[in-house]
């Protein structure tokens, strides 16, 4: 009787953590601690290779606060890869002059749906890998777009396609590079 009851409370658990997998929304980014993944999702599952080429390809070894955020998308949902760290000031001021001379638009904080809802704006991506939960990034942040593709019909601007770029915190040292497509 007790290894009954076991067992099926055992189904019941295993069935809800199932259902709540296979309901889930496929939107919440896939937030990685492993650092050891960076590698494989670049090189791997990310196909777009043109969208990360401006990405580390190894995480730098001075780099410290790395926090990885990637999502693969799903049927028509959108994918993105991000990634974020902390390097020395003098790193960092590089490669904001870098990125400031390719860079196709420049926005100061905030998230895609502000960016793309300004006159000749694009869109961006959203900060998701955030120490909280906000979506948008603070003004202390520059977002340099280094290129955004409209893929979308006409009537439907933007309906379907892609951008990169990065957005760089020169007070706290940190840089996001970031990538999506839709």
């Amino acid at each position: 009787m007790i290894v009954l009851l076991s067992c099926g409370s055992l189904g019941i658990i295993s069935g809800s953590f199932f259902l709540k997998k296979a309901f889930s929304s496929t939107n919440e980014p896939e937030l990685i601690t492993d650092t050891a993944r960076y590698s494989e999702i670049r090189h791997q599952l990310w196909s777009n290779n043109n969208q990360i080429k401006y990405f580390p390809d190894q995480i730098p070894s001075d780099a410290k606060n790395v926090r990885i955020a990637y999502s693969p998308g799903f049927l028509q949902g959108g994918s993105y890869f991000q990634i974020r760290l902390k390097q020395s000031p003098e790193k960092i001021q590089k490669l904001l002059s870098q990125y400031r001379n390719i860079a196709q638009r420049k926005y100061i904080g905030g998230s895609t749906n502000d960016h793309a809802n300004l006159p000749n704006g694009v869109p961006t991506t959203f900060f998701y890998t955030s120490d909280s939960p906000a979506e948008s990034f603070p003004v202390s942040y520059e977002i340099l777009v280094l290129d955004a593709q409209d893929r979308g019909t006409p009537g439907f601007k933007w309906n379907h396609g892609n951008s990169h770029g990065v957005a760089i915190n020169n007070s706290t040292s940190e840089i996001v590079y970031w990538t999506e497509q839709w």
